[in-house]
């Protein structure tokens, strides 16, 4: 970081005395011309009070006079009469600026240049007159340009950026000390506490980024806690499932286990082999049903077949019509409250588990003699009955795997506790919302919201 700073003083001052260097020089190159010209004007003046001859000679006296300054004599159309350097040369000057803005401006007229002398090689100021519109007089004298200037320039540039680079050497360790040490008071907090604060208006920023980090690493840890409970949840559940299932089978294969070891040791009479073999085939059927289930159990989640729309009011109905006679048995009576027409995105064979489970649990844990009252919109689907109830200890249960409420049904007609753990698997797949109230005695009411 000091390092950093350093460098990054160290470049800003290099740009800065660069800079400076480089307006200062244009500065003082402009205000010499400025002031050169002024010179010139002056040096003019010299010409008027003697009266030199406008050949060699006289511009050669006229330079003496001057300190050396190159004069030209020239015509009133620019052409060279004489020069104090070059002698007499034959050309022309109209071209030049200064001669062409002398010409221009009249019989008093003047001009100012500064540029490269193609007859001496050199940076020169010129400055001619007019004089009455009868000849030109050009007077120049060498100067520097503006790059000549800024390179004799550059010792005391490069002195003056030597003890600023000094000074930024100072400045940035101490500033490096007064900015680190709040910070690493901010870290040091950041560490051991799971807020920090600030007084500096400056790290107030990098405090709530700080604050920000520890919150996302507390969520992160909530998150991790949360999963580690779920898989833990994940793994007492599938033991609880391996338990069930494995005390679910355990009586159908004792029992066929049994009778077909008394088959094999022979002795028995015809009634006894007669039991002996219903008993092997209902087991086996309760085997091959208790099998069914949990296959169709495991499958709903990876169930991805497109959902398509049901008509649920005609389903309903239908499955009624083929309980009535298992519910007359009982003198149970079942009131429908179907609206015609309810149309939901589903899948034919699921809805019918679902309605299918709850009106024959109904029937199943009724009191003879009582009633069921079916209600279906669109809604909400409602199965009632006036059975025997759920206790408030067994309420948490009701959509547990293997669980009935009376275990004198289990492995009744195929029931294994799997119907409701069904539904709800459903419901939750599609989004749906299952619930139950009851009373123990009094009766049950599922309700399943769309």
């Amino acid at each position: 970081m000091k390092w950093r700073i350093w460098l990054l003083s160290f470049g800003i001052t290099l740009v800065c005395v660069l800079i400076f260097g480089i307006a200062s020089t244009q500065v003082y190159y402009n205000s010499s011309l400025d002031d050169g010209k002024e010179y010139l004007r002056v040096y003019m003046n010299e010409f008027g009070e003697i009266n030199y001859a406008l050949d060699e000679n006289g511009a050669r006296a006229f330079s003496e006079k001057l300190n050396g300054a190159r004069v030209t004599f020239m015509d009133a159309q620019g052409n060279v009469l004489a020069d104090s350097i070059a002698g007499k040369v034959a050309e022309n000057h109209a071209d030049r600026s200064e001669i062409t803005d002398a010409i221009s401006g009249g019989k008093n007229g003047d001009g100012f240049a500064v540029r490269g002398s193609s007859t001496l090689g050199k940076n020169m100021m010129y400055y001619c007159k007019n004089f009455d519109g009868k000849f030109l007089v050009r007077i120049a004298v060498f100067t520097d340009s503006d790059w000549l200037i800024f390179v004799k320039t550059l010792p005391t540039l490069a002195m003056f950026a030597g003890i600023m680079i000094a000074l930024c050497i100072v400045v940035a360790f101490v500033v490096t000390h007064f900015i680190m040490t709040p910070v690493k008071k901010l870290a040091t907090e950041a560490v051991n506490n799971d807020n920090v604060t600030t007084n500096y208006s400056e790290l107030k920023p990098l405090a709530a980024i700080l604050n920000e980090r520890n919150r996302n690493i507390q969520r992160q840890m909530d998150e991790v806690k949360a999963e580690k409970e779920i898989v833990e949840r994940a793994r007492e559940s599938k033991d609880e499932f391996i338990s069930n299932v494995t005390h679910e089978m355990n009586t159908p294969l004792t029992s066929i286990h049994g009778y077909a070891e008394l088959l094999e040791a022979g002795g028995m009479t015809e009634e006894q082999k007669q039991l002996a073999h219903k008993t092997i085939l209902t087991q086996s059927e309760r085997l091959t049903n208790l099998i069914g289930c949990i296959i169709n159990y495991s499958e709903i989640n990876s169930d991805d077949l497109p959902p398509y729309e049901v008509n649920f009011s005609t389903l309903a109905k239908e499955t009624l019509s083929a309980l009535k006679p298992e519910a007359d048995k009982r003198n149970i009576a079942v009131t429908e409250h179907i609206d015609d027409n309810v149309l939901i995105l589903s899948r034919h064979e699921r809805l019918s588990e679902i309605f299918g489970n709850l009106v024959r649990n109904a029937i199943k844990y009724n009191k003879d003699g009582g009633s069921i009252t079916v209600t279906l919109n669109r809604q909400k689907l409602e199965v009632e009955d006036t059975g025997i109830g759920i206790s408030q200890e067994n309420m948490s249960k009701v959509f547990s795997r293997f669980f009935t409420v009376d275990k004198s049904h289990n492995g009744k007609n195929g029931g294994f506790g799997l119907g409701l753990a069904v539904a709800k698997k459903i419901c939750q797949k599609s989004g749906w919302k299952i619930s139950v109230e009851s009373a123990l005695g009094e009766g049950s009411k599922f309700t399943v919201e769309f």
